[in-house]
């Protein structure tokens, strides 16, 4: 099944997402085809990154959680708020 996390850092921590960038990408290159998309949200101005969204395949909530846990941004503590949810993409899904 297909989880997704939305991610919304904490105000003023835009310094910490780009002292992890590089990490966490790697990290996401890690999960190699189980990440299904991935990308940072911006603020309303579209100039600063402000969260992110991922989609990842997993077994289970649990194990979806427990892969999102280890992703360098949420160790450094950027996140404010965190939510992960099973998820069916319906429209536009590419071919397996």
């Amino acid at each position: 099944m297909l989880y997704v996390a939305m991610c919304h850092d904490k105000p003023g921590s835009l310094d910490v997402r780009l002292a992890t960038r590089e990490a966490h990408v790697g990290w996401l290159k890690g999960l190699g085809s189980r990440v299904r998309i991935a990308g940072p949200f911006f603020d309303e101005a579209g100039e600063a990154m402000c969260g992110s969204v991922v989609v990842i395949e997993a077994e289970s909530l649990a194990e979806a959680k427990a892969t999102f846990a280890a992703d360098p941004y949420a160790a450094a503590g950027l996140f404010a708020e965190v939510e992960i949810r099973p998820w069916r993409w319906v429209v536009g899904a590419p071919t397996a």
